[in-house]
């Protein structure tokens, strides 16, 4: 179903620049969290799982234009491939999108959960690239 407010530009970006653009912010998300601004930080890394989300709905033309729609696309990918890390690591995105907003979550909190986030932009990222080459998982 198309999204009503879905309004389509001549430079609207693809998948695999989706990838690319994931790949940069999660580099840039390493040097803030090394420069010590964890709000930096946590937004690039958040800004990292919904690009890999972002190209992931493109290729199956789900709506990509709202939080909802990340989130949403992240548990279709669950089902689809039939593991709860696609949309449980998402989940773990975007509490450091709300740590942006509110600097709330403690250094071990950070420690703890970054490297979670950082294997789902890795993981998303590969199955992207390997989407339509080989038989789906799922349904």
């Amino acid at each position: 179903m198309q999204d009503r407010f879905h309004v389509t530009t001549q430079n609207e970006t693809t998948a695999e620049e989706c990838v690319a653009q994931a790949l940069e912010f999660l580099a840039q998300s390493e040097a803030e969290f090394a420069a010590g601004d964890t709000r930096q930080g946590a937004e690039k890394l958040y800004g990292a799982a919904c690009q890999v989300v972002i190209a992931a709905a493109k290729q199956r033309g789900w709506a990509f234009r709202s939080h909802r729609d990340n989130k949403n696309a992240a548990s279709r990918l669950a089902d689809e491939y039939g593991d709860l890390f696609l949309s449980a690591g998402f989940t773990s995105a975007e509490r450091f999108h709300i740590h942006f907003y509110h600097g709330d979550m403690e250094d071990y909190e950070i420690d703890a959960t970054r490297p979670d986030v950082s294997a789902y932009v890795q993981r998303m990222a590969a199955l992207v690239g390997e989407y339509g080459k080989a038989p789906q998982h799922g349904g």
